[in-house]
């Protein structure tokens, strides 16, 4: 028998609004502590919560987008806890009736060296709720004692729970990586995990194929898509080694340390912490009209109600509909597809290129953008996003690839030259030259020209009369050999495909 692993994720994501969940202070990362506090935040007696109605649109965009059932009653808790960061000693939260449940996220795994092929997954899940978020402490050990800052304490949050639907960390990172792709497209999450506006605690357990779901211990405090990754992996390896060596797991909270690369015990969870849930009194139950009914919806519209419907006609289109259309319209591969949609500029850049010619190929242009800029950009250790290329010099590139006026080698040295442009001009903005001007410049066009080719081909078979012999007297392979030649001759410059073809001519 062997171990079976369960995973399950609980993100919290920041919605993108202006204003905080139940009060007028801007939610915005980054401003002096403590200057986006309202009278509300502060928790100064005799305020009341106004409900952002922004932050619902967005809260039911994004059910909607998960396939959930959105709540045509939802209700607001108070869950009592004491902390300095909390300053009303409850978080206004959604425990009885979230704003929506049920739902599902089908998405692909897909790493490369890792799955051998891309296959897809698929997470239920458990509810949707709108909740405060806390703000937050800065413990100095030197003067030895905590700071507040309250810029962050009200923002609106929205929890998504998901169902133990998941066994490695590949798939939890997967499935959050689709979110943050989804989120990202309706913008009710700027999803920067490194400014906190997307969190990711996972539930872990482990257990032996046929017996009952083991102990699971939550893993908080992971930072990155691929910390995911790690400290569910980290964390399922570190629970068997326990039982194996027939000791017991503890439901506990651990906390990933991305340095140490291991997860490491927090608090107990044993205490069941009592948080003493009680209905929100200050405010109303929250409806939502959920019909297209007439007759309702004149009443509905009275009350200035949210119409679920119209939201639902303003869906964009959701990342797995993009990778069907690349795969149905261009007849590419799933696993071009989830490359190119993986990555946000690399599909805008694959989009613009194709859109803004009928001639060029779909399957050349994804090939380069994957295999040449996305390899040139791992080597230069820069993200699509921040390496300062344009569509239009990528597709100059593409053009003169399709036109044969250039071969893939100075394709990639014409990529390293604007990337290496941009770093000289940091600091000084200078325009982006363009591939052809680099190209003309350095001559690194494509030889083309029969004579030209000609006279390399002879070069190389008067300087090599062994590889000749061998050839002639029936050793194929060589003729390989001789164009290595050619190519080595005329610096990788010559049509390699024409001159292999006058190489067998010349030498019959």
């Amino acid at each position: 028998t062997k171990w079976k692993s369960v995973v399950g994720l609980e993100v919290h994501a920041q919605l993108e609004t202006k204003s905080k969940l139940f009060s007028g202070a801007r939610a915005t990362f980054g401003a002096a502590p403590n200057s986006c506090v309202a009278l509300f935040d502060a928790s100064i007696p005799g305020t009341l919560p106004v409900l952002n109605k922004g932050a619902v649109e967005l809260g039911v965009k994004t059910a909607l987008a998960l396939g959930c059932n959105v709540s045509a009653v939802s209700m607001f808790d108070r869950k009592h806890y004491f902390y300095a960061d909390l300053p009303n000693g409850y978080q206004i939260t959604q425990q009885r009736a979230p704003l929506a449940r049920g739902g599902n996220l089908s998405f692909p795994v897909f790493v490369p060296g890792v799955t051998k092929a891309p296959y897809y997954k698929t997470a239920r899940l458990h509810q949707l709720q709108l909740e405060q978020d806390s703000g937050k402490s800065l413990h100095d050990p030197y003067e030895r004692k905590s700071l507040v800052d309250l810029n962050r304490a009200g923002v609106p949050l929205m929890e998504l729970v998901f169902e133990p639907d998941l066994e490695t960390g590949e798939e939890a990172a997967a499935l959050v990586k689709e979110l943050i792709l989804i989120l990202t497209r309706l913008q009710s999450c700027s999803c920067k995990m490194e400014e906190g506006a997307l969190r990711v605690d996972a539930n872990i357990s482990v257990h032996l194929e046929g017996t009952p779901l083991g102990t699971r211990t939550e893993v908080k405090n992971i930072g990155s898509v691929r910390a995911v990754a790690q400290a569910v992996d980290y964390e399922i390896q570190r629970q068997i080694a326990v039982l194996d060596e027939g000791g017991t797991i503890h439901n506990e909270t651990r906390a990933w340390d991305s340095t140490a690369r291991k997860t490491v015990a927090m608090r107990d969870k044993e205490v069941v912490q009592d948080y003493r849930f009680m209905p929100e009194p200050n405010l109303p139950p929250l409806h939502l009209k959920l019909s297209e009914d007439s007759a309702e919806s004149s009443g509905a519209d009275a009350v200035g109600l949210i119409d679920v419907p119209k939201l639902h006609q303003t869906l964009p289109e959701l990342p797995e509909q993009t990778r069907q259309t690349i795969i149905q319209r261009h007849q590419l591969t799933s696993t071009i597809a989830i490359t190119l949609v993986n990555d946000v500029t690399l599909y805008e850049h694959f989009r613009s290129i194709i859109d803004e010619s009928a001639t060029r190929s779909p399957k050349l242009v994804a090939n380069f953008l994957i295999n040449e800029l996305l390899t040139m950009l791992n080597r230069n250790k820069l993200e699509p996003a921040d390496a300062g290329l344009t569509t239009s010099q990528l597709a100059t590139i593409v053009d003169m690839l399709q036109e044969n006026q250039l071969n893939i080698h100075y394709a990639r040295r014409v990529l390293q030259e604007l990337l290496d442009q941009r770093d000289r001009a940091e600091g000084r903005a200078t325009s982006p030259s363009c591939p052809r001007e680099i190209v003309t410049a350095n001559n690194w066009f494509l030889i083309t020209d029969e004579s030209d080719i000609r006279r390399y081909c002879e070069g190389v078979i008067e300087r090599s009369p062994k590889l000749v012999d061998k050839y002639r007297k029936g050793k194929e392979k060589m003729l390989y050999a001789l164009a290595g030649e050619v190519a080595k001759a005329s610096e990788e410059k010559v049509d390699m495909a024409r001159a292999v073809e006058m190489l067998k001519e010349m030498l019959k």
